[in-house]
């Protein structure tokens, strides 16, 4: 059965590869910056919302990551 990644082209998977890890990085860096306000947040003001609201993002982060994974690994089938 082919995968929905085998239907795209070698430059697509390319350019799809650098577009996701982009997002990745910046998603990445969002995470962390939420990290360390909550910490902050939770040292100031104790437990709130805030605390935990980089829990509900980073599964998305990781999300992206295994994406990524999975374009480069149809990437270097196709070589």
């Amino acid at each position: 059965m082919a995968t929905l990644l085998s239907t795209y082209t070698k430059t697509e998977l390319e350019k799809k590869l650098k577009k996701q890890k982009t997002i990745a990085y910046i998603q990445g860096f969002v995470v962390f910056l939420m990290i360390i306000f909550s910490i902050f947040s939770t040292i100031e003001n104790g437990f709130s919302f805030q605390t935990f609201l980089p829990l509900f993002f980073a599964p998305m982060f990781f999300v992206m990551l295994y994406e990524a994974k999975k374009i480069k690994k149809e990437l270097e089938s196709r070589k």
